[in-house]
């Protein structure tokens, strides 16, 4: 089975700005040794980055901190960089030619926000007809409060692992993921 890395939205918004993830501790350590394995074992890497298309956005705005990535993920290795403006990683973008022109037949979620971005690929991705393996500990989120209520991020991190295990992906750590690769 050949996989590719998703590595979604690992930008300062989410470190630096206005939705700092906070759930599961270790998160950011996880995902960067799996970008490290997945380089070691000749996975492509894809690193996508949100952006926002409203000039006047307080998050995701292209040039702005919260839009750069993460320096640890901006100065590792990639096979492509992805540019998006809606949730989904497949949304107006190339991916999924790419992914089928290299033979990839799993896609491997990590990054951020578990219940948003992470989500929405991944079952974009299972619709597509690629398996997808999400990785509960390199995958992270912050609590949430609107209008329609408040969740902890612990709380809503756990549901969408639930959820996804039911049907989309095959959900597992990071060690057990690394495990699998030798």
């Amino acid at each position: 089975m050949k996989r590719a890395l998703l590595v979604i939205d690992v930008q300062g918004e989410y470190f630096t700005g206005l939705l700092p993830v906070t759930h599961p501790p270790g998160s950011l350590d996880n995902l960067l040794r799996v970008m490290d394995a997945a380089q070691a074992h000749a996975i492509p890497v894809v690193v996508v980055q949100h952006g926002s298309l409203q000039p006047d956005a307080p998050a995701f705005r292209p040039g702005g901190p919260g839009w750069e990535l993460h320096p640890q993920v901006a100065r590792r290795p990639r096979d492509l960089l992805l540019p998006k403006n809606l949730p989904g990683s497949f949304t107006n973008t190339g991916l999924e030619a790419w992914l089928r022109e290299r033979g990839v037949e799993t896609v491997v979620i990590c990054g951020y926000m578990t219940q948003m971005c992470c989500d929405t690929t991944a079952r974009q991705a299972f619709h597509l007809g690629f398996g997808v393996e999400f990785l509960s500990d390199a995958t992270g989120t912050l609590g949430i409060a609107n209008a329609a209520g408040a969740v902890t991020a612990e709380e809503l991190h756990r549901a969408i692992l639930v959820t996804q295990a039911m049907r989309f992906s095959s959900v597992m750590n990071s060690q057990t993921w690394l495990e699998g690769l030798d």
